[in-house]
């Protein structure tokens, strides 16, 4: 029988969310996660497996609808990660899936974080 954490989960992921949203996964390094959650490597390990386990549990734990940072997020996901990744890239069509037009929201998030966004003409 495997050891209770002793680490509030929840705020452990929207931890780690917000550093992949800050330097995006690639940019964001283990050492990186270790600090912002404040778990030992090995906890960090011993519950999400790795860096992309912890990126997959955050990308699963989305709010929905979702909020700019989750959108933003899933950029991360889409831009990074799913062209390689087919678990990635089938999380963000779920989430996809769920808006009329997807292109149009996430397009228009990428340039609202750009700050390219138009306003009322």
């Amino acid at each position: 029988m495997g050891r209770t954490p002793t680490f509030d989960r929840t705020e452990v992921v929207r931890a780690a969310a917000a550093a992949f949203l800050d330097t995006g996964y690639e940019g964001t390094s283990v050492d990186d996660l270790v600090r912002c959650t404040g778990l030992h490597r090995g906890s960090l390990y011993q519950a999400f497996g790795s860096k992309r386990g912890l990126f997959v549990t955050a990308l699963r734990e989305l709010d929905h609808p979702p909020t700019p940072a989750a959108l933003d997020l899933l950029l991360v996901a889409t831009l990074e990660l799913a062209p390689r990744d087919d678990e990635v890239r089938g999380l963000v069509a779920d989430v996809l899936a769920r808006f009329d037009d997807p292109a149009t929201v996430l397009g228009g998030r990428l340039l609202a974080r750009a700050h390219l966004e138009k306003g009322p003409q």
